[in-house]
């Protein structure tokens, strides 16, 4: 499936039946504010529809939210670990985004499950989502929501990223995000939780926070609140060496997480492009 098969959206569970010139097959997955269909065309071709809850009809935020992150995709271009884009618009008001159908599970499930597919490609699966990550700062975006769940992959291990909703295009100096613009408390960097400007380093932290999940099963900075997250990331004083955690880990590698976690943005990498290379260097990839 595209997805987990969670159900937990604000809506009853809708039923398959026509959308437009679309079929929807089964529900692969319903969060927040869309639901993800496997859906099929006239043709019968298979693809992944993700269409906005009818609760939402006139949440106009979520709506502005939902169709930047479609334009988002859109420009970010082809790229073997982002999710393919096809299409998007409305159909009868309700907005929607047609993506590749991918046979995948989400990173948080798989390394949750124990999933032989995650133990055996641990080290091509960070090196893919990290290139992933390069290609849309190298296209001019920020994801701004990096964290395992928004990873799929395949069963041979293919990673795409996806849920582009609060993104926003790279400015030419770190400025403020809209208030109204949150992420995900647990993946946030410092600077974000702060308030404060913010750079395509964001990304970088919360690369670093879902890679030492990955290969530790535990957070680097455990909080309830925002406000205990962001205790734990200044402080540090109880601090786990991602090592400490998992001793089979290479040296080389726990440096390129710590780099990745850095408290100040200007210590972290200036680039995804210099992590990717110090990865696959410390992975033998």
């Amino acid at each position: 499936m595209f997805s987990t098969a969670s159900k937990s959206g604000a809506n009853q569970t809708p039923s398959p039946g026509p959308f437009g010139r679309f079929y929807l097959q089964e529900l692969i997955n319903s969060g927040g504010m869309a639901e993800i269909w496997l859906a099929t065309d006239e043709r019968q071709k298979p693809y992944a529809l993700r269409r906005m809850h009818e609760g939402y009809r006139f949440n106009f935020l979520a709506r502005r939210r939902f169709m930047r992150g479609a334009e988002i995709l859109a420009k970010i271009g082809d790229h073997d670990h982002i999710v393919g884009y096809v299409e998007h618009g409305k159909i009868s008001g309700r907005p929607y985004l047609l993506m590749d159908y991918v046979e995948a599970s989400n990173l948080k499930e798989l390394y949750a499950q124990h999933d032989p597919v995650l133990l055996e490609n641990v080290a091509q699966i960070l090196i893919d989502m990290a290139e992933g990550l390069e290609h849309m700062h190298d296209n001019g975006f920020m994801h701004l929501d990096f964290k395992p769940e928004n990873v799929l992959v395949t069963r041979n291990a293919a990673v795409r990223l996806v849920d582009f909703d609060l993104a926003l295009p790279i400015p030419e100096k770190p400025r403020k995000a809209s208030k109204k613009n949150p992420g995900t408390p647990a993946y946030m960097a410092p600077e974000q939780l702060l308030g404060e400007p913010i750079s395509p380093r964001v990304d970088i932290f919360s690369y670093g926070v879902s890679a030492y999940e990955l290969l530790t099963n535990q957070k680097p900075f455990p909080g309830d609140t925002p406000g205990e997250i962001l205790a734990k990331q200044l402080d540090r004083s109880d601090f786990v060496m991602p090592r400490q955690l998992n001793p089979d880990m290479p040296a080389s590698l726990q440096k390129v997480i710590l780099r990745c976690l850095e408290r100040e943005p200007d210590r972290r990498y200036p680039f995804v492009g210099m992590m990717v290379r110090e990865l696959q260097a410390a992975l033998y990839v």
